[in-house]
């Protein structure tokens, strides 16, 4: 029993490992598409309580907040999907703690970059403008 118990755990572990590793490809691959869109990065994985905004980006005078879903397929909805009402709340609050603690004065948006990313294809989406607080 404790030796499948043990397998069990490894599976998990591996298969969080794996799935961390597929967020992380996703996140460099969506900075790097909105660096060649002339975006610039601000900031990286920032936190606020639960809630972390994957890319935090400026494009021109906009401050742009950014959420990347990466999948590998898109069988059972377009990544982008994955955004439900309450992740959109938790990135607005993110979002609002961010521009009151660093004291700016901008526009902000809210885009998604949508990924499915496999070995026989990559598909890239960006959505500016997303969704509104």
């Amino acid at each position: 029993m404790l030796c499948y118990l043990l397998y069990l755990c490894n599976l998990n572990y591996y298969i969080m490992a794996e799935h961390n590793e597929l967020g992380k490809t996703g996140e460099d691959l969506a900075l790097n598409e909105l660096l060649k869109k002339g975006l610039k990065l601000k900031e990286r994985n920032y936190s606020f309580n639960k809630a972390e905004v994957d890319l935090i980006m400026i494009d021109r005078k906009d401050l742009v907040f950014v959420e990347v879903k990466t999948r590998q397929t898109a069988e059972i909805g377009e990544p982008f999907m994955a955004v439900t009402k309450a992740k959109q709340r938790q990135l607005i609050k993110a979002a609002h703690h961010y521009i009151v603690s660093k004291d700016l004065d901008v526009n902000a948006r809210f885009d998604i970059v949508s990924i499915v990313h496999n070995s026989y294809r990559t598909t890239i989406e960006h959505i500016p403008d997303a969704f509104y607080p």
